[in-house]
């Protein structure tokens, strides 16, 4: 198993899901390496069953395992940093208040972690309450420059911007984008990314001198009936990439 993310290099990386392990390894193949394949924790029944899985996702994918919430549900926390401690993956998943937890059951620093923070309708400010007690109670919105250095105090490698909904929340994104590139953390815009607005989120990004972008693109490229990831659709996002690198 790879255990130093070989997507170190990349300056952009997509994330998107795999509904099945064919999926997943042809999601690599087409996406050359450039990729990390999300499996969600929340679609098992125990964490025992989700490590046997996952494990065999990672074995065909040279450990390019992203392991999810699912939809962001805080509820998840707590089994995210299990499957992150047996698995040892390239990419997790968090809520922001499970960010220090995942870091020390990893016991390395190489597995990127992601804090998920949300909008707030503020440019400038986003919430961090995203937790499984702190997202009932009263929101947490703090400036973004706080976000990142309470996440980088936790040991965590990313920020998580979701729900953004596309470009509907731009002046927000722009915000979240020129923070992560002035305190040099690194960015996973999330929410409403689709083939037709995902070169523009991803310029913005890189224009703003964000040193390495994670775009989550799901729903928007997967096949409703199948419920798998279309291969022809993360070509074409891979060559949008290239493009814009």
């Amino acid at each position: 198993m790879t255990l130093t993310p070989n997507f170190y290099q990349d300056r952009l990386c997509l994330n998107v899901l795999a509904g099945s392990k064919q999926n997943a390894a042809d999601i690599w193949q087409a996406a050359e390496g450039h990729v990390l394949v999300g499996v969600l924790s929340k679609n098992y029944a125990s964490t025992e069953a989700a490590i046997t899985d996952m494990r065999d996702y990672a074995a065909r994918i040279d450990n390019a395992l992203s392991v999810g919430l699912g939809a962001g549900d805080p509820n998840q926390s707590a089994m995210v940093s299990e499957i992150a401690a047996a698995l040892q993956p390239q990419h997790v998943n968090q809520v922001f208040t499970g960010v220090a937890t995942t870091r020390a059951r990893l016991g390395q620093p190489l597995t990127v972690v992601n804090g998920l923070v949300s909008p707030t309708g503020t440019p400038g400010r986003v919430k961090i309450s995203t937790g499984p007690r702190s997202s009932k109670g009263v929101d947490a919105i703090v400036p973004i420059a706080s976000a990142i250095a309470l996440l980088q105090d936790m040991g965590g490698s990313s920020l998580k911007y979701f729900p953004m909904g596309g470009l509907s929340a731009v002046a927000e994104y722009r915000a979240v984008a020129e923070a992560c590139a002035r305190y040099d953390f690194w960015l996973e815009p999330t929410g409403g990314i689709d083939l037709g607005n995902f070169a523009d989120i991803v310029r913005i990004a890189l224009e703003a001198g964000v040193s390495k972008v994670i775009p989550h693109v799901y729903s928007a490229i997967i096949d409703s009936a199948s419920g798998e990831t279309r291969v022809d659709d993360v070509r074409q996002l891979l060559a949008t990439c290239k493009r814009l690198l």
